[in-house]
């Protein structure tokens, strides 16, 4: 498999391509992560408001317990101490409620924030290497072989003007067998499939 063009400067590009790349995705994962914890704290005061609470309904709960064993009176002294730790345990549980909503938030958050630039250069840029990986791969069983059928590909492939600079006329040099146009045509199409001969 072929990853990177023989040509030095392609090369060279294209591994700075793939860097920056990983550089991109590093620096979105970094900031989606900042912006996950970021958004996670705006759950701590749910969080802080469901401690309080579930330390208000032990409270009661204890108050109640004590002032319920009154013989006589108890249970009608404790039941607002009853209702006030059901109220405070109510309470608790919206805290939470809160608190897991913002965690759930915070979540979705981070992972948009670094799914979204990292996608959007993805989506972009790994088609582009694919394609040369496979094309240079698919092409270099031919460096070795006849250049005739990579000059072929040279004048169905290559710009005019690239073709120009090898013969006034290229496809009458490849019919007539022309040696040098032949490899320099050859050799136009290894350069643009990142090889050489």
């Amino acid at each position: 498999m072929r990853l990177y063009a023989a040509a030095p400067a392609r090369g060279a590009r294209q591994v700075l391509g793939d860097l920056m790349l990983l550089a991109w995705i590093a620096g979105w994962a970094w900031a989606g992560r900042e912006t996950h914890d970021a958004t996670l704290t705006l759950g701590q005061p749910g969080l802080a408001t469901a401690s309080a609470a579930d330390e208000m309904a032990g409270r009661f709960h204890d108050v109640e317990g004590r002032i319920g064993g009154i013989p006589g009176v108890g249970d009608d002294l404790a039941a607002p101490f009853r209702g006030a730790a059901d109220a405070a345990e109510s309470l608790a549980v919206a805290g939470r409620s809160q608190a897991e909503t913002v965690a759930d938030i915070a979540l979705l958050v981070g992972l948009a924030v670094f799914l979204v630039p990292v996608l959007l250069i993805a989506v972009l840029y790994v088609p582009f290497r694919v394609r040369f990986i496979r094309r240079a791969t698919a092409a270099r069983r031919f460096v070795g072989a006849d250049p005739q059928l990579l000059a072929l590909r040279a004048l169905a492939n290559q710009p005019l003007r690239s073709l120009t600079r090898i013969s006034d006329d290229p496809v009458a040099a490849w019919r007539s067998g022309d040696p040098t146009a032949v490899r320099k045509l050859a050799d136009l199409e290894l350069r643009s499939l990142g090889l050489k001969r």
